[in-house]
């Protein structure tokens, strides 16, 4: 009997192949996210495994100081060593060659037109000398090698992109100065450029320009004689110029830390869209739920039979999970070769964008389609056990009734009772988040509030179905008269399969609305904080960490109209309180006319005071925690610098973010103790025109003033709120882009939800033709319905949401984020985009209903 209920199952399976399209193409897109992720990022990781693997020198040697993946220098000039290091290195055992190395990535490269030609992918613009290492990972293909201080080279990539050609002109600006030189060879990778801009000069113009010193490179890259080990060749080096000297890497261990810095945003960003890909799957299970709910109603006759045959409840249940199965199988390995496509147009649009990946890297593990394939198949057998269970409970005698079986009703009620009680669990959880007086424990509260009130809505959404469709009925339905009332009656014959299908759309939506709160808020709070604080008419700073070159300063502070200009460093010290704790910390080293550009509220003393001769200030957290008072001396061991002992003249107030927790020194007590080639320059310029100066004016000489350095943004307050809330805006449209994944999964349970419950009324919707009822009104009647259902979702999620974005906007205000800000037009155009998303679910159900037979309809079983 076991191998009919299974043969059963296949035929099944295959004769209702249609009605499970929907539910295998949701399968296969939740899949397709999952695989495609793992191999867009696995790619990314061979990518950079290659690049570093070739570009590596059997050891190379760099300054002590020089931190792993140190990307640009906060004194905008690379550390170090002297050229007699190279000298050195030669004389140790086991070497072949050993060769002077110059890299920055504290550059900005211009062309003649005053152009970045920088990638805009946030990966680094690098300069420097041309050299055999070089030749490892490019080749000259345009042109020659850079042979004087006039003559520079650039990666084909960077030339393609700008429509850059020999004999053209570049600007190369660094914190030594700038360098003018015209393209004299155009180099192209062997491996894949991840995107980083790339020019070259010759050894002595790279020393000079990017070091300023003739006398000192970055590194040296040291090749090993035939036999000898990377590691042995470490330790001669090592005996040579001394353990302790220098940093010596192997090629692994440079590769090693590169990948380590490179592979922290790979983590980030794979587990981010993991994350989404997982919010899909949860969309998935309700539509897989609902399908074979809805398959199992329609076949109640098919198997009550089988019952009446011998078939016993554990077989039906075999049977119905064994569909799921070859569903989970057929949507899983169509997403996996799905997700290999979807990889392959990511790292196409990263090319749009300026990062090149090359299909040649395509990575598949084989862990990658085992996991894609484990996740679809484990997903939509959980998703069919439950309508599997209530199949195997159908018993013989329904074989004599009509299909379809009255519902559980006292299974309805404890259901109910439930989802009201999570709801209320949940709903306390999220009352004690938003008066928690510690972000910890809010945080916890949150999270828990967030996941019990969803579970909480998604139990009683049928609950909820019969009041809320009713209610949206009165607005959207009865306009429409018996059609109508046709569509409502329609929405509320099933309330647990219109709960089920809202809800799909209601998990999308609840996270659009609650970080449209959160997002909104946050902009809210900053806007209202600088007003606040922020004096200063202009700021200038560079939007990828590039400091503030000594020409671009002395180009500011010449512009007409300007009463000062403040530069604002970080410099890094250990502190060590009177009560003997110590600490690493950046100081905020400035001038006194700071005092002016940000309105500090003080606890003591009087902000200015803190940038006196051998004074600093702290913020009232550091003054709480340490107990330090105005008169207090702290011991500073500045890096790079000297020791000293500094009194706290000003303690002042903690309630903002901006500044928050600062340590204050002067930028003339920071220069007695820090040597000037090792003094951070400013990250940020601040400046203010002089009273009765006019603005635009004074503006306009500020943006003129800093014409020639594009890298560099200037704003004034307006500018700068609005910068702010294009960032939160442009990560908010990111999340809305990873989210449209699940919505998309929502709306084809929709879609095969009318779909199967068209299928289901196939009878009644043939009585309803034959006494009069047209085409158009079946239609409209099923739109309706679709429109009907969507809102309910929609209103359902956009209630939550806001309610979890209010609660986690009351605990950011323990970070100081204040202002409580609803954005009443996103909810709003979210609301009604969700009717048009119900008009386009109903489409193709409608369309089918519509070319419906009557006469076979009525004679259909």
């Amino acid at each position: 009997m076991s191998n009919t209920v299974l043969k059963t199952s296949r035929r099944n399976f295959v004769a209702h192949k249609g009605r499970m399209a929907l539910s295998a193409v949701a399968v296969m897109l939740s899949v397709a996210f999952v695989c495609g992720t793992l191999v867009f990022t696995d790619t990314m990781n061979t990518t950079f495994d290659k690049l570093f693997a070739v570009t590596g020198s059997n050891v190379t040697v760099s300054p002590k100081a020089a931190e792993g993946g140190e990307e640009i220098s906060a004194t905008g000039k690379p550390d170090s060593l002297p050229a007699s290091a190279v000298e050195q290195v030669k004389k140790a055992n086991g070497v072949k060659s050993a060769e002077g190395g110059v890299v920055s990535m504290a550059v900005t490269v211009v062309n003649s037109k005053n152009e970045n030609m920088g990638s805009t992918t946030g990966a680094p613009t690098i300069a420097g000398n041309w050299s055999d290492n070089e030749l490892k990972s490019m080749k000259i293909t345009s042109g020659q090698a850079p042979r004087g201080p006039t003559e520079v080279m650039v990666d084909a990539d960077t030339a393609k992109k700008h429509h850059l050609k020999l004999g053209d002109e570049l600007r190369t600006i660094a914190v030594t100065g700038d360098l003018r030189a015209k393209i004299s060879g155009i180099a192209s990778f062997t491996v894949t450029n991840p995107g980083a801009a790339v020019v070259y000069f010759d050894t002595a113009t790279a020393q000079r320009g990017l070091l300023g010193s003739a006398d000192a490179f970055t590194h040296v890259n040291v090749t090993a004689k035939e036999g000898v080990s990377d590691e042995q060749l470490k330790r001669d080096v090592a005996a040579a110029v001394g353990a302790d000297t220098y940093k010596l890497q192997t090629a692994k261990e440079a590769a090693d830390a590169n990948r380590e810095n490179v592979g922290s945003f790979l983590d980030i960003m794979k587990y981010v869209m993991l994350g989404f890909a997982g919010i899909a799957f949860l969309v998935g299970i309700f539509l897989i739920f609902n399908t074979f709910s809805m398959l199992v109603a329609q076949r109640t006759r098919e198997i009550g039979l089988m019952r009446a045959i011998g078939a016993d409840s554990g077989q039906i249940l075999k049977s119905v999970v064994f569909e799921a199965f070859l569903l989970g199988v057929v949507g899983s390995l169509l997403g996996v070769g799905a997700g290999v496509g979807l990889a392959v147009g990511l790292m196409k649009l990263m090319g749009q964008l300026g990062m090149h990946l090359s299909t040649d890297d395509l990575t598949v593990a084989w862990t990658t389609p085992v996991v894609g394939i484990f996740l679809g198949v484990v997903v939509t057998i959980v998703s069919a056990f439950v309508p599997a269970r209530r199949a195997g409970k159908v018993s013989p005698m329904a074989a004599l009734r009509e299909s379809g079986t009255p519902g559980d009703k006292k299974a309805g009620r404890i259901r109910a009772a439930l989802g009201l009680v999570l709801t209320g669990i949940g709903g306390a959880a999220l009352f004690l988040s938003a008066s928690a007086e510690e972000a910890v424990p809010g945080s916890m509260w949150l999270g828990m509030g967030v996941v019990l009130t969803l579970i909480g809505f998604i139990i009683i959404g049928p609950l909820l179905a019969g009041v809320v469709v009713r209610a949206l009925s009165g607005a959207v339905l009865r306009p429409f008269g018996p059609v109508g009332r046709l569509a409502e009656r329609n929405a509320l014959r099933n309330p647990r399969r219109t709960g089920a299908t809202a809800a799909a759309l209601m998990i999308g939506l609840a996270l659009v609305a609650c970080l449209s709160v959160v997002g909104s808020s946050m902009v809210a709070s900053a806007t209202e904080e600088l007003d606040k604080t922020v004096g200063a008419d202009y700021i200038v700073q560079s939007e990828t960490g590039q400091p503030v070159m000594p020409q671009a300063e002395e180009a500011l502070r010449a512009a007409k109209g300007l009463d000062h200009v403040t530069p604002y460093r970080q410099v890094e010290a250990k502190v060590t309180a009177p009560d003997g704790s110590s600490e690493k910390t950046d100081l905020a080293v400035t001038d006194p006319t700071y005092a002016q550009d940000l309105r500090r509220k003080m606890v003591t003393g009087e902000q200015a005071a803190a940038f006196g001769e051998g004074a600093l200030s702290v913020g009232s957290i550091y003054a709480d925690k340490h107990h330090v008072k105005v008169g207090d001396e702290l011991k500073v061991a500045f890096t790079g610098g000297q020791s000293t002992t500094l009194k706290v003249a000003a303690i002042t107030l903690d309630d903002g973010n901006i500044d928050r927790g600062s340590i204050y020194v002067s930028t003339a007590t920071a220069a007695k103790f820090v040597p000037a080639d090792k003094l951070p320059r400013p990250v940020m310029l601040l400046a203010s025109a002089k009273d009765g100066q006019s603005d635009a004016a004074a503006y306009t000489a500020v943006k003129k003033a800093l014409a020639d350095y594009p890298q560099y943004q200037v704003r004034n307050q307006a500018d700068y709120k609005q910068a702010l809330k294009d960032q939160v805006g442009s990560l908010l449209n990111m999340v809305y882009g990873l989210l449209a994944l699940a919505i998309i999964v929502a709306v084809l349970g929709v879609v095969n939800t009318l779909a199967l419950s068209v299928v289901e009324r196939t009878r009644e919707i043939g009585l309803m033709r034959a006494i009069g009822l047209s085409r158009r009104q079946l239609r409209r009647m099923i739109r309706l319905e679709s429109v009907v259902i969507a809102l309910f979702g929609a209103l359902l999620g956009l209630g939550l949401g806001m309610g979890w974005g209010v609660t986690a906007q009351k605990l950011l205000e323990l970070q100081n984020l204040n202002v409580l800000e609803i954005p009443w037009s996103t909810i709003i155009g979210v609301f009604i985009g969700s009717a048009f998303v119900g008009l386009f679910a109903a489409l193709v159900p409608a369309f089918r209903a519509g070319r419906m037979n009557v006469l076979n309809a009525i004679a259909s079983e």
